[in-house]
């Protein structure tokens, strides 16, 4: 009885000593529990012993970071718990004999510790384990023995702790140090696997996150997300989930700012792995020090893309305000547009009449019907409502499957009229962030005014260059164009017409009548000069076409085709005389004498018959 006494009182002793040993002296081979069951094993002749600990009202194993294996990875409580009720040992129950690590146990011993503590004992029976169990020992050993495990328990979860605050501390260290998103995200992901290798983390950000980054991330999408990582992005607390349809335990923490919750840190376990409440507080404060530094970098990198984005309007608006045309502005827009937001497509649309006029700086897409779609769609909702569109994933809004997926149309508004909108695109969704939505705006509502009056000036000058009745140009352009033309090209034609009796035909049929027989005729030389040169209204019943760049029979032809085809044309039928003059780089004309000339051998028409055409030589002069 007294060796038994004293092999109890040395395993108390060595029980003692294991407890209070340094997790730095132990084998990196060897934990706290494992040399307790190991000295166990050995005062008892126990083949095999395993502790289990209780955690978040499960039962698990000391080792956090390593499952039972594949069957499960943690036992409730009240599962086991039932079995004590009248003793704290019992045999093993038959469910826990299926698991590999049990089948050849055989009772399991529940220790009672210090402010109710429970924590299990799995052994397979011995005789000096049965002599143990029946002596007056039993129950003392045990109380110390629980007493034992709990105190190893918090020695553990203190050095723990110390290691997760020392890596938090050099972590956040870092993170002050850096504004670069990169490295911030980096060494999330890095501490998060040093301390769980055998885990999957991913991080999953929200758009705005995704643009500043080149680590490998996942997209947040409240409508793909599963419920419980939706919960912790939205109420800003830790959640966990028992993932059966993925084969795995989800914990989801949200990575947390003072302003706003940027996205999750999602830690996937084996399936019914527990996270213990340091698992999950150490998690917790790693997803907050990176919330913060993320928000840090964030609210720096803002600050310069803001004035980036004042530089870019300032410059924006200062050059639309040069007084350029509308193309240039349009192109200059353009420029800025492709460089801010890397769009794949990009279009400026026009209203005239509730009809969209696509304008030249808009990329080919948009005159196919694919393009002609999207333009179609913005035209229905500016329709409607003068709100931009912000569309992150068009696949969702339509039926079928589209090309481009994410989209921003802006209106161009003034004076609470929509007169166009700007439309850009790319094909992957969720591209554009919210911060270039609003900048575009920004833009677009900057350029409105200018690209408005820009239109007015257009207009203007369209009215001022044209005359009103034919729509042919004025004699002021006209003027413009030869003088260029004088200057620039080789060759050109000038033909001044005169209708025949036109004053006839007012008194005869009334200055109406007179109107139509003009419009008629400047329709005709239209479609009969076309894009070659320009046709003008020289002054009352005188119309007048210049050619550039034409050859001397080409001239001739010409000037005869448009003599014969006023009479089949008109209505009452009129007939015209002409004078055309042809020069040639070798012996430029004079600005003024052109006209001269042409007009003189007009007047030759007139006199010798009328409905006809002359060719201005010297000879003429002599004639007059």
């Amino acid at each position: 009885m007294k060796v038994h006494q004293q092999s109890i009182i040395n395993l108390k002793s060595d029980l003692l000593a294991i407890c209070v040993k340094s997790v730095d002296e132990l084998s990196i081979n060897h934990s706290h529990f494992e040399l307790i069951q190991n000295c166990i094993n050995n005062y008892f002749d126990l083949d095999y012993s395993y502790f289990l600990l209780s955690e978040e009202d499960n039962f698990i194993s000391p080792n956090y970071q390593v499952a039972f294996g594949l069957q499960f990875n943690a036992i409730p409580c009240l599962l086991l718990e039932k079995y004590f009720e009248q003793q704290n040992i019992v045999e093993i129950p038959f469910f826990l004999k299926e698991i590999e690590e049990f089948n050849n146990l055989t009772h399991m011993v529940l220790l009672e510790g210090q402010n109710q503590y429970k924590s299990l004992l799995l052994i397979k029976e011995s005789l000096r384990w049965k002599e143990f169990v029946h002596s007056e020992y039993f129950s003392t050993t045990l109380d110390f023995l629980a007493n034992i495990v709990q105190m190893v328990k918090k020695s553990n979860e203190t050095h723990l702790n110390e290691n997760h605050y020392r890596k938090l501390y050099n972590m956040t260290d870092l993170f002050h140090s850096t504004m670069d998103i990169n490295v911030i995200l980096k060494n999330v992901l890095h501490t998060i696997q040093e301390n769980f290798p055998t885990f999957h983390v991913e991080l999953i950000l929200s758009n705005d996150q995704d643009r500043q980054t080149t680590i490998p991330i996942k997209q947040f999408d409240y409508l793909s997300e599963r419920p419980s990582a939706i919960d912790a992005f939205v109420s800003g607390n830790i959640t966990t989930e028992q993932a059966i349809d993925l084969n795995c335990s989800l914990l989801n923490a949200p990575i947390k700012g003072q302003q706003a919750i940027y996205g999750i840190l999602q830690v996937s376990a084996p399936t019914s792995y527990v996270f213990t409440h340091m698992q999950k507080e150490f998690i917790r404060m790693l997803a907050y020090a990176s919330g913060n530094a993320l928000e840090n970098a964030k609210l720096y990198h803002q600050s310069h893309r803001l004035v980036s984005d004042l530089q870019l309007i300032n410059e924006t608006s200062h050059r639309l305000n040069m007084n350029l045309n509308m193309n240039e502005m349009l192109k200059f827009l353009q420029k800025q547009l492709l460089k801010s937001f890397q769009p794949m497509e990009l279009c400026f649309v026009f209203l005239e009449n509730d009809v969209c006029k696509l304008t030249d700086p808009s990329t080919d897409f948009f005159k196919t019907p694919q393009g002609l779609e999207y333009i179609e769609y913005a035209s229905n909702h500016f329709n409607k409502s003068h709100d931009s569109m912000f569309i992150a994933d068009f696949n969702r809004l339509v039926s079928k499957e589209v090309p481009f997926k994410s989209i921003m149309a802006i209106p161009m508004i003034v004076e609470q009229r929509i007169y166009g909108f700007s439309i850009v695109l790319h094909r992957d969704a969720y591209f554009f962030s919210f911060d270039s939505y609003k900048l575009m705006q920004s833009l677009i509502h900057h350029s409105s005014l200018a690209i408005a009056n820009s239109m007015l000036r257009s207009q203007l000058q369209m009215m001022v260059d044209h005359d009103h009745l034919t729509k042919l140009y004025a004699r002021s352009y006209l003027d413009h164009f030869v003088e260029k033309s004088l200057q620039n090209d080789y060759s050109g034609m000038f033909l001044l017409i005169d209708i025949d009796n036109f004053k006839r035909i007012n008194d005869t049929y009334g200055h109406q009548v007179g109107d139509e027989v003009l419009i008629q005729i400047a329709q005709l030389l239209h479609n009969v000069i076309g894009t070659r040169g320009i046709c003008a209204r020289w002054g009352g019943e005188e119309l007048s076409v210049y050619v550039p760049n034409i050859l001397d029979d080409e001239s001739f032809k010409l000037a005869k085709k448009v003599v014969e085809s006023i009479p089949k044309v008109t209505n009452p039928t009129v007939t015209v005389s002409a004078g055309l003059i042809v020069w040639h780089k070798e012996n430029r004309p004079e600005f003024k004498t052109i006209f001269l000339q042409a007009d003189t051998a007009l007047y030759y028409s007139k006199n010798n018959g009328k409905n006809q055409f002359c060719i201005y030589d010297e000879s003429l002069e002599v004639t007059q």
